[in-house]
């Protein structure tokens, strides 16, 4: 069996909450249209904290819904209103493609993280305009937070480390493309979540350059995706860690977003 090596700078692994449903999640939320985009919206519609997901390059999947309905509620003391806009516009990469275990799969994979328009940096300089057609639809939002899953991770680091920030707080989980360099710019309190099979000395890197309040942990017998589209919830580990995984992001939120 082949296995495909790192691409465009993936990696090539590329409670208060409520109880994590293990298989036939149905979704809390709807569907919606946002600043010509597809967007899942999630959340009381009162909350005064909006929450922008960047999904994995898998799309809209139950596991990756369940979460942001964690985020929405699992904490009664800080109610959010989360947003999950589709940037792929309906054509996500089909995770039958995973493992890429064959030269058709590695080609595919190939052209799919060519794409500009998959880029991360692509997507980071979209947000502040999704953010202002989120408000607008939104008025009763007062702040926003990001988290993003793999790629999504990518985006946070990017958005919050750049000129055109409009987020109070971030979250990176099993984030792809980790980058240093990027970490002492980075202007708000940042929450990394690691997987075993992120790069440990690029982790402890990033760490060690972040100037604002953070949390940075690895999940190590974890996979690349566990709090996603990949999370095998019929494994009890897995739905473990799921959970603590959402009840660290939701912990950290609540103590420093204001």
């Amino acid at each position: 069996m082949s296995t495909m090596p790192a691409s465009y700078g993936h990696n090539e692994a590329c409670c208060n909450i409520p109880p994590v449903v293990s298989e036939g999640y149905v979704a809390k939320g709807s569907y919606t249209e946002l600043g010509s985009y597809k967007t899942y919206v999630t959340g009381p519609s009162d909350a005064e904290k909006g929450i922008i997901v960047i999904f994995d390059i898998f799309g809209y999947f139950d596991q990756t819904l369940q979460g942001a309905d964690i985020l929405a509620t699992g904490k009664k003391s800080q109610q959010h209103k989360v947003f999950i806009p589709d940037w792929f516009k309906g054509k996500p990469c089909p995770i039958e493609w995973f493992p890429p275990d064959t030269e058709e799969k590695q080609k595919n994979l190939g052209r799919f993280f060519s794409d500009p328009e998959h880029a991360p940096h692509t997507v980071a300089a979209k947000l502040p305009e999704y953010v202002k057609a989120a408000q607008a639809a939104n008025p009763s939002i007062k702040s926003w937070g990001i988290l993003g899953y793999c790629w999504g991770g990518k985006v946070a680091s990017l958005v919050t480390s750049g000129e055109s920030n409009l987020f109070q707080i971030a979250a990176a989980c099993h984030p792809a493309m980790v980058d240093p360099t990027e970490a002492d710019g980075i202007k708000v309190p940042f929450i990394l979540l690691a997987s075993g099979e992120e790069p440990a000395d690029t982790v402890k890197e990033y760490e060690s350059k972040l100037k604002v309040p953070h949390h940075v942990e690895t999940f190590g017998d974890q996979i690349h995706g566990w709090m996603a589209a990949r999370a095998d919830l019929s494994n009890a580990r897995v739905k473990e860690e799921y959970a603590r995984g959402y009840q660290t992001v939701l912990d950290f939120f609540d103590k420093n977003w204001s």
